[in-house]
């Protein structure tokens, strides 16, 4: 087995005791007296004076989005529009002097939320002003939608006759992107034709998909059990969703670019949605990685609600810093290892320590058992004795694989490793990088006292608070725990601390390829390159990662909120804890029992300070931030 790291499972072997013993303690957790809580603790336990005005706007806005399900139609956009405003002039009208702390952070948090979802409206507004003249029909086809409900009465010749008429202003588009070999026809498309960039483009074939969806459900209504609208729409709505797909698809393939497969693979037969056995849509992860940049201004806003005070630039140049301390880390651990500063070549070695397939689940398992064991030797946080029980395992699908290379974590943990389906080159990238000292590293990130641990008191402490979610708290929390475990010398080998330092210049490349990429400054196929050449990364999940950072799953903060949520809690660490006005335990337990909530807001709430109602002034945490730790110099 050349490529198996036979020193690992030694160690996993020889550890065998070990963990025997944390899964008799895990099965001792299921004894009901050590999985029940001192209750008196619950009773006393802190409030908020508007708890109960953030639960209302979260059911009120919930119920609205189930009601106003066209998305981005026109009565969607207006409804959501007055909500908002709404909800900030009602708001105002509190008496914001008598609440509690608790009560103030919630009326700042909630204003700040108000502010950026019609900022966010904005931006939309602009988005789908760029995209208008690929898409003269979109308001029309989601008002069928709208209508429906509404309850107003249909009329099955009148709406038969309304999706002849799309199908014809839709096949006109197609006709002027994709022309055909016909002299004439060409001439005439090249004059009238939009001009649309690839990424505008990209964005109207989206919302074709969206549109498709839309329409479906509003057919499936109908269908059959009106048997008069049956009668007149079955065929012109089929010809109206056969246009759809057609238009899409040329879009992806003459414009954007993409190879004919492709486009027919994304833009589909069947409605958009249909998921595979695994819960996936088939080919939502091939074709070129394009994104959406925000620009500056949407970057600037965005900031605004994390209330970081910081350029893109600034924060770009924070990461270079950063990036500097894991490289030199690097080249220390590579010297251990007899490669001279070669630390590519270590890490290759690294890589290869690859345990063999089908044994992934143990080796996860037992690493996270080792973590928690860890963690109970020390007095830094509060695990509950069910946090360590209830969490679960399952593979991700071949298809995540694509924007999800590694592992992820919460109530499940998600491991990525190969399938017999793979392609070879395929597997032996997800071998690789998900070995057993990358793994060290990350596994209670994503459980405990990361995710898993962030979720289970989320659920039970300042629940209202999950309203005012950001990727800043919780993985900025996550990544923390990586720094915090460096700093304490939990990877005692030069492999585990490769595996730990892999991840760190991957954080500190998210900062800098995710902004460079909203600001236009990094195309996609460049951050792939850069992952590559700065991180060591497999170009496989180098895609995967620039695919997961740019497909619109996640918000244009959210790569850069690792590392840049990490630093603020360590300066807030050095703040509070190093200090000595607070231990680690209360340190970390009143985060975790908080809530989630910008960064900034978490410094005001523990270190008491003034929360005004105009907002918290501007904290420059990186001016703040204790030296990084290197290896031998334990804090």
């Amino acid at each position: 087995m050349p490529a198996i790291c036979r020193s690992f499972l030694v160690t996993l072997a020889a550890s065998a005791v070990v963990t025997v013993h944390a899964f008799a303690g895990a099965a001792r957790a299921q004894d009901a007296d050590l999985a029940v809580p001192k209750l008196g603790a619950l009773v006393a336990r802190a409030s908020s004076d508007l708890a109960a005005v953030v639960d209302r706007f979260a059911s009120d806005r919930n119920d609205l989005a189930r009601r106003y399900d066209a998305e981005d139609s026109p009565r969607q956009r207006s409804r959501f529009r007055a909500f908002y405003q709404g909800w900030k002039a009602r708001l105002r009208e509190v008496d914001f002097s008598r609440l509690n702390t608790e009560g103030k952070a919630d009326w700042v948090l909630l204003e700040n939320h108000l502010t950026y979802r019609l900022a966010l409206l904005d931006r939309q507004d602009r988005l789908r002003a760029e995209a208008a003249p690929l898409l003269p029909f979109a308001d029309r086809a989601l008002a069928l939608q709208d209508a429906r409900r509404e309850l107003e009465p249909v009329d099955g010749a009148t709406v038969a006759r309304t999706l002849a008429q799309l199908t014809a202003v839709v096949d006109s588009m197609r006709a002027l992107i994709d022309p055909g070999t016909d002299s004439v026809a060409r001439s005439r498309a090249k004059a009238l034709a939009p001009k649309a960039s690839r990424t505008v483009a990209n964005r109207g074939a989206e919302r074709i998909d969206e549109i498709r969806t839309t329409m479906r459900s509003w057919y499936r209504f109908y269908e059959g059990f009106d048997p008069l609208f049956t009668w007149w729409t079955r065929v012109p709505y089929a010809k109206l969703d056969s246009s759809l797909i057609r238009y899409a698809r040329a879009l992806r393939e003459r414009v954007v670019g993409m190879p004919a497969q492709v486009a027919q693979r994304l833009s589909g037969g069947a409605a958009p949605g249909g998921a595979s056995p695994s819960g996936d849509t088939p080919g939502a992860n091939d074709g070129p990685i394009i994104g959406d940049p925000i620009g500056a201004d949407g970057l600037k806003a965005d900031l605004a609600h994390e209330m970081i005070p910081y350029a893109p630039e600034e924060l770009i140049a924070i990461a270079e810093r950063e990036y500097a301390f894991s490289l030199a880390e690097a080249k220390k651990a590579a010297r251990e290892m007899g490669f001279g500063d070669d630390w590519k070549a270590a890490m290759e070695k690294v890589k290869n320590s690859y345990v063999e397939p089908g044994k992934q689940p143990a080796m996860i398992r037992d690493l996270a058992r080792q973590a928690e064991q860890y963690f109970a030797q020390h007095d830094w946080v509060t695990i509950p004795a069910l946090a360590t029980e209830d969490w679960r395992m399952e593979m991700l699908s071949p298809e995540r694989q694509k924007v999800s290379p590694f592992f992820l974590g919460g109530d499940l943990i998600l491991v990525s490793y190969p399938t017999a389906e793979m392609p070879d080159e395929d597997k032996r990238m997800s071998l690789r990088g998900n070995n057993p000292h990358f793994s060290h590293a990350t596994v209670f990130h994503e459980l405990n006292p990361g995710h898993h641990l962030q979720g289970f008191m989320q659920a039970r402490y300042m629940t209202h608070r999950r309203l005012f979610y950001t990727p800043f708290w919780n993985e900025g929390q996550s990544l923390y725990w990586e720094m915090f475990l460096w700093d304490r010398g939990f990877h005692a080998s030069p492999e585990d601390r490769m595996g730990a330092l892999f991840w760190r210049m991957h954080r500190s490349a998210r900062i800098i390829f995710s902004l460079n990429f909203h600001l236009g400054k990094m195309t996609p196929d460049q951050a792939v390159q850069f992952l590559v050449d700065t991180v060591n990364f497999e170009r496989a999940n180098a895609e995967g990662e620039v695919r997961r950072s740019f497909n619109g799953s996640y918000p244009p903060l959210y790569q850069a909120a690792y590392m840049l949520g990490g630093l603020e809690l360590r300066a807030l660490y050095k703040e509070l804890v190093m200090s000595g006005k607070m231990t680690d335990r209360i340190f970390h337990d009143a985060i975790l029992e908080g809530g989630a909530m910008p960064i900034a807001m978490v410094r005001a709430r523990l270190a008491k300070l003034p929360i005004p109602r105009e907002g918290l002034g501007a904290w420059r945490f990186a001016e703040q931030l204790p030296p990084p730790v290197p290896w031998g110099a334990r804090r």
